[in-house]
């Protein structure tokens, strides 16, 4: 009977594993990216925005979400790229982000939401080597979708809380007055 309970668990696996994911695509810079569904928490309007003195550039500030402080971060300036302009169609994904057993929300400015998109596993590429326009370690995977390619962002390492933290720390100096 176990085997048999056993069995039916590996083909369910597999069988999610061929099930496509679903995506929040999202224009920036005029790349498309996505970020997986499971992440995000819901999609505001730009605005409402108090900025944080002595921040890195990428951190644009905090918002008030329903009582809650949360960090607004410029994935422009983040992927290392220049600030992101506040258009008609910005607007602010609040993510959650899974790490070290803590679950943080934080914002992120996208110049605009586009769609929900099911991407199949088949569909799914690696990241490449080189030749992107960020880092790799951001990127979760390349998604084909129509003849082409989405960068599937991987949130855990772009939002990652103890990399900002250390690169706030160096913007305000405070990481070399440790030392």
């Amino acid at each position: 009977m176990s085997n048999l309970v056993k069995h039916d668990g590996a083909a369910v696996a597999k069988e999610l594993q061929a099930v496509a994911q679903q995506y929040l695509t999202f224009v920036l810079a005029g790349e498309m990216y996505a970020v997986g569904t499971i992440s995000v928490k819901e999609i505001i309007e730009y605005g409402q925005l108090t900025t944080v003195p002595m921040m890195p550039s990428f951190i644009r500030g905090v918002i008030n979400l329903r009582g809650a402080v949360v960090p607004v971060i410029d994935l422009g300036a983040r992927f290392g790229g220049k600030q992101t302009e506040i258009h008609r169609r910005t607007c602010i994904v609040i993510l959650e982000v899974i790490q070290d057993q803590d679950t943080q929300v934080i914002g992120v400015i996208v110049d605009a939401v586009s769609e929900v998109l099911e991407i199949p596993i088949n569909d799914i590429e690696p990241p490449p080597a080189f030749g992107a326009k960020i880092r790799t370690d951001f990127i979760a995977g390349m998604g084909k979708v129509n003849g082409k390619f989405v960068i599937l962002l991987n949130v855990g390492q772009v939002l990652s809380v103890d990399e900002m933290s250390t690169l706030a720390a160096i913007g305000t100096g405070s990481a070399i007055a440790e030392q």
